[in-house]
């Protein structure tokens, strides 16, 4: 438990820095270019290298090509050193082709993504944006590789932290176009505004990547292309690799009809489209960033190797214990959203072309995702046990099945509420596809290691909710005491329910869970207090 934690936090505070820069970063994108058509463009065409990397490359990387660096690492007579180098030369040759060929299909990308009109000035908008933001996808891809490369040799370090240069420079990229851009009313760009905007976001990739490279090679890493492909085991990749790739078409679509029905949403209710969905989005994925990430990614490796060993006690053992670390702190984190979500909202997209109204329709949408947040996170977590013996296979029908779901609600509550809430169901159905996607899942990884503890999740689970409740009340108490008393939540009113329903809710959680002797929060905070106390 030790050493996990002592993991899990290194990356931990590398990704909490990056996230807390990353607010800054939709801070400054909300004043500069606002959440209507303009935030929308960006948004979806910001949207386009992510969806297309997740294709080609992320989804392999943390399913197929970990365990195979794992692999060549102890059994190739170099530690695998010339097998990573392939990999490397294949992702740059790769990737560097896919971006040419993107930037050129430009117009058949936003015309999947969105259903705007070929000939509206927010489709014009997004095509020109992409062509700028869309070259990002070779030094993204060749960043995400080198990442691998580290973690398989225990540096978690500078994955954690390269993408906080890239959120500084991104920073520094929206606040010059706030000072000297044209701002949010998209018939008032020119040529230079969209140029600011796009280069500058891949400026921030290219820092990152640049990060990632240097410290491969102060790990004794020296890139030296190599194209003798019989070495690559693209055979074997590709036996894993496909079912992978399977997954992320299946995830793809279902990410295809959200940003269509939000983009549809958004020509409806300007302010109501691709922008809250997406702004929303990250707000909920920053506690799984920060907590879920951290833990998953030292938790790969070593049930790779514990399978690899035919070591299943250790498997078992190894992910019991990161479902729970994980879920003694997103429990809480769930609840509070579901309360905080427009509190949370107010202070950081409230400004500048962004309305405090924009911002409160964020947090509603916030509130919603709350409920994804626990089942999103187990479900993570249980495709890696799958991952771990080699197993792309079976994720993909577990994912095929909770698009499905997730598709069937969009769409069916898309239909049924008026557009003003049609964001907020798009979130309302990912809840209910992750929920049941976990439940799915957690059968099939069970019999795959004859049995995951899960009774004794559940009863760790319940009590850490019980542990969360008086924290909720507290939440709840502090949103009704300061909208009573000061009216609505404008950025100081929000500041302070904040800082009670949130700051002090957090500790009464801690010393709740401590007093009700929830190991995995003890644990936490006993290592906070040696730290403190050193």
């Amino acid at each position: 438990m030790s050493r996990m934690l002592r993991a899990s936090a290194i990356m931990a505070a590398g990704t909490m820095v990056s996230r807390v820069t990353g607010f800054v970063r939709t801070m400054v994108l909300a004043y500069a270019i606002g959440t209507a058509a303009l935030g929308d463009a960006y948004n979806a065409a910001y949207a386009i290298p992510y969806s297309i990397l997740d294709l080609l490359l992320l989804g392999v990387l943390s399913s197929v090509v970990v365990p195979m660096i794992v692999r060549a690492q102890q059994h190739d007579e170099d530690g695998g050193r010339a097998y990573e180098q392939r990999l490397l030369t294949i992702a740059t040759a790769t990737l560097f082709v896919v971006a040419v060929i993107a930037v050129l299909a430009a117009p058949l990308l936003i015309d999947l993504y969105t259903d705007w009109a070929p000939d509206s000035a927010k489709y014009q908008t997004a095509v020109t944006l992409a062509r700028f933001i869309l070259p990002q996808l070779a030094f993204f891809g060749v960043g995400a590789v080198a990442g691998a490369i580290l973690n398989t040799r225990d540096r978690y370090g500078a994955p954690m932290w390269a993408p906080v240069l890239n959120n500084v420079v991104v920073i520094c990229v929206f606040v010059l176009y706030a000072m000297v851009g044209s701002g949010s009313e998209i018939g008032r760009l020119t040529t230079f505004d969209l140029a600011l905007l796009g280069l500058g976001t891949t400026a921030g990739i290219v820092a990152q990547a640049a990060v990632l490279i240097v410290a491969l090679r102060r790990v004794g890493f020296s890139f030296m292309p190599r194209f003798d492909l019989r070495n690559a085991r693209l055979g074997e990749m590709g036996k894993a690799g496909v079912w992978t790739i399977g997954y992320v078409v299946v995830t793809q679509l279902g990410f295809v009809l959200t940003t269509n029905l939000a983009s549809s949403a958004g020509d409806a209710v300007p302010g109501h489209g691709i922008s809250p969905y997406t702004l929303a989005f990250q707000l909920f994925q920053l506690p799984y960033g920060v907590i879920g990430v951290s833990v998953i990614t030292a938790m790969l490796p070593r049930m790779s190797r514990a399978v690899a060993d035919g070591r299943l006690d250790e498997v078992r053992t190894e992910f019991g214990a990161n479902v729970r670390l994980v879920c003694s702190l997103m429990v809480p984190v769930s609840l509070l959203l579901m309360v905080l979500g427009p509190a949370i909202a107010v202070p950081i997209y409230g400004h500048g072309a962004n309305s405090v109204a924009d911002a409160v329709y964020i947090g509603n949408v916030l509130q919603v995702y709350g409920l994804a947040l626990v089942p999103f996170a187990i479900f993570q977590l249980l495709l890696r046990v799958f991952y771990s013996f080699g197993d792309t296979r079976t994720p993909v029908f577990v994912g095929a099945g909770t698009t499905a779901v997730n598709a069937l609600f969009m769409v069916l509550l898309y239909l049924v509420l008026p557009a003003r809430y049609a964001v907020m169901g798009l979130a309302l159905a990912y809840a209910i596809a992750y929920g049941l996607g976990a439940i799915l899942a957690w059968w099939l990884a069970a019999r795959r290691v004859e049995g995951l503890g899960g009774w004794a999740v559940g009863m760790a689970l319940t009590r850490m909710y019980l542990a969360a409740l008086p924290t909720a009340v507290l939440a709840l108490a502090a949103v009704w005491v300061v909208t009573s008393v000061f009216g609505g939540l404008d950025f100081l009113n929000s500041v302070i329910v904040l800082a009670v329903g949130g700051g002090l809710g957090i500790l009464l959680y801690l010393g709740v869970a401590h007093r009700m002797r929830i190991p995995e929060v003890n644990s936490i905070v006993g290592m906070v207090a040696r730290r403190v106390g050193r």
